[in-house]
């Protein structure tokens, strides 16, 4: 089966990704895989500090997911899986979609702020040519009906 895969973060288009990448899907007949990632630690030398912020983040990421898991199984009838890697974002990303073979499509959501569309968006865009995958970007602020009409 064929799945998009959108990347889980705190930002406000992280939302116009995810269900962007739920309504294809539904449309479809396609999966939706949630990568989320842990960033490296700056203090690895402080390892029971580390394990301890690891582990709350992970907590914080399975609630994060839970509630779009919810909205994606209750409306869309479509049950994402979550993956979670820890490293650099861009890295993870492209390890993530080189070893899932059934991703099809990377779902990300651009930024609206006057500083640019966000450091993924801007990362892998560089890189899109390289990419085993094409990637969407959805607008940060598209309106959830303007979403509806094109997926």
């Amino acid at each position: 089966m064929r799945k998009f895969l959108v990347v889980l973060d705190e930002s406000q288009e992280c939302l116009s990704a995810m269900r962007f990448a739920a309504l294809r899907a539904a449309h479809t007949g396609a999966g939706v895989e949630v990568l989320a990632i842990i960033p490296p630690e700056e203090f690895n030398h402080w390892i029971g500090v580390g394990n301890v912020m690891r582990e709350e983040a992970r907590e914080r990421i399975i609630a994060h997911f839970e509630v779009f898991a919810k909205w994606m199984r209750d409306k869309q009838h479509v049950d994402p899986e979550l993956v979670i890697r820890e490293g650099k974002a861009v890295d993870e990303i492209i390890a993530q979609i080189l070893a899932d073979p059934e991703v099809g499509v990377l779902v990300l959501g651009a930024g609206t702020s006057k500083k640019g569309p966000g450091p993924l968006v801007t990362q892998l865009s560089k890189s899109a040519g390289s990419l085993p995958i094409p990637i969407t970007i959805v607008p940060g602020d598209i309106t959830k009906e303007k979403l509806e009409a094109i997926t």
